[in-house]
């Protein structure tokens, strides 16, 4: 008789970026973020949009799910409650000591319920939770491909930990070992999701707005403070509690302190303007997290004594920070997977509960991909819903002819293949324009985004051209990382050159993605440069397009010229 695959279901949920994965036999068959399906960004809801397509894609039932692993230890978050107690010794965190304990442990009670409640979804599953980091730690690792690497992990908050250094190794069985972890109230995430609010936009959402502003201050005004704020030591970093108040995980308690608002400026609404103090805040806390994670970077080197890094947690997104990395020549290599948020820990916990129960099976389709979610190439399309929209069949030569449409100034919705994982544009859910127009930063952000001024778009390059436009000096495949550019993108493509003279770089092999790489080659031959602006298919306040209702209307409510969806070509 056959044997019953093994099928563990990874899930993110109820906290943020829900999203779930599933494994067959060691087998990635998908992943997908439940906002790409529901249209809810940052949806804490439980994937059931997600979870239904992946059993329906593997032909399965909930009956047949034998693991089902959870992104969080709610056992852990309890071990912080007597531990705050700590607080009570200190006259600045003092009056924090009793809610950050009450918070953990309430936390953790809610965790323990939650977990109880996915067991009755699937009554023939262990219900495993897995520990945050370690979850983040092995889709970082896991989706590299390498068979040994350093991995550091930077976010906000998972059960206690906020940072941790790691060694991953054996690729068909990816495993990794904790070498130092530091531990809350000492967290990067946290310190920039509270500057992100006082500035004036949502903490968990809005940090990359932070962090192009950032290029348009003086970091002087305030680096003396955030020196003192951010302190490293020979193991990490400290927070300094008169700054960045202890937190609760309990409403209604500030992050930042009286001190930091009276030495810095007034927490910002966001209908106020924007001024100098702003954009220096920023510009401050931009460049004391890029040394801070050059310094955590230096240690993993130090600890794990690989010459590769694998980069995951919130942290991680901070691209130039990235790029930071890179630059200091530390390792050979830095790898970012597509989705190094807490959305993607439902690949790592999954992957966890595979390793720990010694299948034999080896892991696959992790490795390199990140088009994993749903896709919609043989689906019928009606328009009735959007009267004012036509559309047209392209049989051939649909690379061509976009690259002709972008060479001729129209900015152009693309949704074609398998949804993509993460938050950036990967050129299957893209809005891709000519870096040659005038103004056409001006004219994405105004009428097609409809978001700051000042917020840069990211370049997508042929990578056997990119040492032409950039200095990188490896692939970028998920837009992580940004770069120096060379003379000659200053000269020919000023457009996607940021104000602190950096792009943020994607790098496009055929076998990545063969149409993007062709569009690429043909807008090259066009216009004599292989780049385009790529950035994601949506608006500021929605999730990127993942079902073409999604995309049709982002196309109709937007200033995009036109969407190519899957061969049709549908314009206003």
């Amino acid at each position: 008789m056959k044997r019953t695959p093994s099928v563990v279901l990874g899930l993110c949920s109820y906290t943020h970026d829900s999203s779930a994965a599933l494994l067959v036999e060691g087998e990635l068959i998908g992943f997908v973020e439940e906002e790409r399906l529901s249209a809810r960004k940052h949806t804490n809801l439980y994937p059931e949009r997600a979870v239904a397509w992946l059993l329906d894609r593997a032909k399965l039932t909930a009956g047949d799910v034998d693991a089902v692993a959870y992104n969080f230890q709610p056992a852990r978050y309890l071990a912080e409650s007597p531990a705050a107690v700590r607080l009570a010794l200190s006259a600045a965190t003092r009056a924090r000591a009793l809610a950050r304990a009450h918070g953990f442990a309430k936390v953790a009670v809610r965790t323990q319920r939650r977990t109880r409640a996915i067991a009755r979804q699937f009554p023939a599953a262990r219900v495993t939770p897995v520990l945050h980091h370690r979850a983040h730690q092995l889709t970082a690792f896991a989706a590299s491909g390498w068979d040994e690497a350093a991995v550091l992990v930077v976010d906000s908050l998972g059960e206690r930990q906020t940072t941790t250094i790691a060694r991953g190794h054996t690729a068909l069985r990816p495993r990794t070992q904790t070498l130092e972890a530091i531990n809350d109230p000492a967290s990067l995430g946290y310190v920039y999701g509270a500057v992100t609010e006082h500035l004036g936009w949502r903490r968990g959402d809005e940090e990359g707005t932070a962090m192009a502003l950032a290029a348009l201050g003086d970091p002087a005004r305030f680096r003396a403070l955030f020196a003192q704020a951010i302190r490293t030591n020979a193991t990490g970093f400290h927070i300094d509690p008169a700054y960045f108040l202890p937190r609760t995980l309990t409403s209604g308690y500030e992050r930042t302190s009286r001190r930091f608002v009276a030495e810095t400026c007034p927490q910002r609404h966001p209908s106020e303007p924007l001024t100098d103090v702003h954009r220096d805040l920023a510009a401050a806390l931009q460049e004391r997290t890029e040394q801070v994670m050059v310094h955590l970077a230096r240690r993993a080197r130090t600890l794990a004594g690989s010459r590769r890094l694998c980069v995951g947690g919130g942290v991680a997104t901070n691209c130039v920070s990235i790029g930071r990395i890179v630059e200091a020549g530390i390792f050979d290599e830095v790898f970012v997977p597509p989705a190094p948020g807490d959305a993607g820990t439902a690949i790592g916990a999954a992957l966890a509960v595979h390793v720990d129960g010694r299948s034999p099976r080896p892991v696959a389709g992790v490795a390199r991909t990140c088009y994993l979610g749903p896709s919609y190439e043989d689906k019928p399309l009606d328009l009735t819903p959007w009267p004012g929209l036509n559309q047209q069949t392209l049989d051939t030569g649909q690379a061509e002819f976009l690259a002709a449409q972008l060479a001729h100034g129209l900015i152009v919705g693309l949704f074609q293949g398998a949804v993509e994982a993460g938050p950036r544009a990967l050129g299957n859910r893209s809005i891709l324009a000519s870096p040659l127009q005038p103004g056409v930063v001006e004219r994405l952000n105004a009428t097609v985004k409809f978001r700051e001024p000042f917020r840069p778009f990211a370049p997508m390059v042929l990578a056997e051209h990119a040492r032409e436009f950039f200095t990188l000096g490896q692939q970028a495949p998920y837009m992580s990382m940004a770069s120096g550019v060379t003379d000659k993108t200053r000269e020919l493509i000023p457009a996607i050159v940021h104000a602190n003279d950096t792009s943020r770089l994607q790098t496009v092999t055929s076998s990545q993605n063969p149409f993007m790489h062709a569009v690429l080659a043909a807008f090259g031959r066009r216009t004599g440069v292989p780049v385009l602006i790529n950035t994601s298919l949506n608006v500021k306040g929605k999730p990127i397009c993942g079902t073409p209702q999604m995309a049709l209307d982002c196309l109709a409510n937007s200033g995009l010229d036109a969407l190519l969806l899957e061969g049709r070509w549908i314009t206003k």
